[in-house]
């Protein structure tokens, strides 16, 4: 989301602001692993945002920026914490009527829960750029303006976080494999 070269106002705050609010909360929530905690995360960054909005350069990308101090913001209250951080919870109110058979609801819930082990195992690094780039839907530009990294260490580090990913999920399955 570039900003046009313009006088920067509270009004153009609001407009670029509001509605990166679910996508924040989400990553937030992914990084806290709190829902409580991901909501405070939010706010604390659409007040450093609103404060610093004055040294904002238009004509830059405004959600990447906003991701980055929501990330900063995380990071900063995290100091010399180890952290780990859990997929959204699913809704678990039942399954939809597409899946026909008991069997393959168990099935797809247990993919659910092996997957979210295998992201929990990785680490923040490599969770956060798996995120940004697979549910954020961010653009490689956009996840080096979040995180501060070069692009090239984006492509890495996404081909890494990858890798990791799918050796975790192969040890995971072995591992139900060998229990049946």
């Amino acid at each position: 989301m570039e900003v046009p070269d313009q006088p920067l106002s509270v009004a153009t705050f609001e407009d670029l602001a509001v509605p990166l609010f679910d996508q924040l909360y989400n990553f937030a929530r992914w990084m806290t692993q709190d829902p409580t905690e991901a909501e405070d995360l939010v706010q604390e960054t659409y007040a450093k945002a609103l404060r610093g909005f004055s040294t904002f350069k238009p004509g830059t990308n405004f959600r990447a920026w906003m991701f980055r101090i929501l990330r900063n913001s995380f990071l900063n209250s995290r100091a010399g914490l180890k952290t780990t951080v859990p997929l959204e919870e699913e809704d678990e109110e039942g399954i939809s009527s597409s899946e026909p058979t008991p069997e393959r609801a168990l099935i797809a819930q247990a993919d659910r829960e092996t997957v979210q082990r295998a992201l929990e195992e990785l680490s923040l690094p490599f969770r956060e750029i798996l995120l940004l780039c697979e549910v954020e839907e961010m653009s490689y530009e956009e996840i080096s303006q979040a995180l501060g990294i070069p692009i090239g260490t984006v492509m890495s580090r996404l081909s890494r976080a990858r890798k990791a990913l799918r050796m975790r999920l192969v040890t995971q399955f072995e591992g139900v494999r060998d229990v049946v």
